[in-house]
């Protein structure tokens, strides 16, 4: 970050100080009390289930310069309307008035925040470069990345979510991208949107504002990504697998571990890439790394070198785990929807080569009226790639228990949360089998894997 005093942050958001001592320097911004270092503010957000304003006094033990509030507290604090909105703005005026980094976006109804994070370390290869932190893709995450930003930085990656219409407006009104990207667009937050056109629309936000020197770097291979690209005056780079796209990937063949090799094309220039993330639906989010670091001018054998290089940063995104009871665990617990639980699917058939495997399955949420029908697509699909054991955890995952119970294709059982999920488990894994465990955040399956891993190293 680039130090700011609390009065040049007070006058900034428009803020009132109160107890503070407004030359003091403040060197990072957080927004979890257990975070604060000597010298940070900590924004007190009032949450449904927490009030950040209740841990201003810890913070301020724990050395914070500034507290930013929504009402008066008897710690240094500058008292703002919606320390949200303050934050986004001073994001916005360190991003306009500090900042000589080029700014890029990146959305997506699935596989941002693995894109993130390779272009992240194509990026890094060709400057210093700052990126988010596993999915700070809100309102809030995005204002915390920029001002993590400093002089030094010349790339700032930034993730980008969607919970409606507007809302990526908002985000980059505050970041004013140069460069955004259109991973994909699925049936993620259909039941947050309304239909899976508006989503497309609600995604298509981020490159509306691009300047006409910007570039907007598109999966080609997606009909309702491309059908965005006449909302932006921006230069338009096609990335995918068609042989139209500007930046495609060719060859294309997986290993026994499920990591892709392929042939990149960018123009007339091609090289081989083997990757190191296990899942063909890299090879998309690689295309789109390489075609904003290609925008930036940056060379094809750079960007491969890097893309070969690449491993994974977030958790809980296809971490794969050899247990010393023989078992392979594949975390990808973070999140899920039904495109990307396919994906995920279609990792764990390629890696069996044989083997007995599972699909811990939690609810894909935000599914709206479609949810019990995705749910039961999802079990049906399982059984076609082939899955042996399907374990779906959670009412919302009930239906894809349901629809498998005509077939003889995959067995099928059902628990109602993440500790019948452990119980289960933890007798039926066997040496040689391989775990796939998939769930929506919010599900918390997350602690399944944990309990594995911890259950598998003893």
């Amino acid at each position: 970050m680039i130090p700011m005093s609390v009065a040049e942050i007070a006058k900034i958001v428009g803020g009132v100080t109160q107890h503070a001592d407004v030359s003091a320097r403040v060197h990072e911004v957080v927004t979890d009390s257990r975070q604060v270092a000597p010298g940070a503010m900590f924004v007190a957000i009032r949450g449904v289930n927490v009030d950040g304003h209740d841990f201003a006094a810890s913070a301020v033990q724990n050395g914070a310069a500034i507290v930013l509030a929504s009402r008066p507290l008897n710690v240094p604090c500058i008292v703002v309307a919606d320390p949200v909105l303050a934050l986004g703005v001073l994001a916005h005026w360190v991003r306009e008035n500090k900042l000589s980094a080029i700014v890029i976006g990146i959305t997506g109804s699935s596989g941002k925040t693995s894109t993130k994070d390779l272009l992240a370390q194509v990026l890094g290869a060709a400057g210093p470069t700052v990126s988010a932190p596993g999915s700070f893709n809100t309102e809030v995450g995005v204002p915390l990345t920029i001002l993590q930003a400093d002089v030094s930085t010349e790339f700032l990656v930034l993730e980008m979510g969607m919970r409606g219409a507007g809302h990526l407006t908002y985000l980059t009104e505050i970041a004013e991208p140069e460069i955004a990207a259109i991973v994909n667009i699925g049936s993620a937050h259909v039941g947050v949107v309304g239909t899976l056109e508006m989503v497309a629309r609600a995604k298509g936000e981020i490159i509306a504002t691009l300047p006409r020197s910007g570039f907007a770097i598109l999966n080609g291979d997606d009909h309702l990504v491309m059908e965005q690209a006449t909302r932006t005056v921006a230069r338009v780079v096609t990335c995918g697998e068609g042989s139209h796209c500007d930046v495609r990937a060719t060859d294309i063949r997986v290993d026994g571990q499920a990591r892709a090799a392929f042939t990149l094309t960018i123009g007339e220039m091609s090289t081989p890439i083997r990757l190191q993330l296990h899942g063909r639906h890299f090879v998309s989010n690689a295309l789109i790394a390489a075609g904003v670091a290609h925008s930036l001018e940056i060379d094809i054998e750079t960007i491969a070198m890097a893309l070969r290089a690449a491993n994974p940063v977030s958790k809980w995104r296809m971490e794969v785990h050899q247990l010393s009871s023989g078992v392979t665990l594949i975390n990808d617990a973070y999140n899920a929807n039904p495109d990307s639980v396919r994906a995920a699917i279609d990792t764990l058939a390629a890696m069996a080569a044989g083997r007995r495997t599972w699909l811990i399955l939690g609810e894909m949420r935000e599914l709206g009226e479609a949810a019990e029908m995705e749910h039961a697509k999802i079990g049906e699909y399982a059984a076609q790639r082939g899955i042996d054991e399907l374990l779906c955890v959670g009412e919302g995952a009930r239906a894809a228990h349901q629809s498998t119970q005509e077939t003889a294709l995959v067995h099928s059982s059902w628990v109602a949360d993440p500790q019948g999920a452990i119980s289960a488990l933890q007798g039926s894994l066997v040496s040689g089998d391989v775990a796939l465990i998939k769930a929506s955040r919010g599900i918390g399956l997350e602690v399944v894997a944990s309990a594995l891993l911890r259950a598998g190293t003893e």
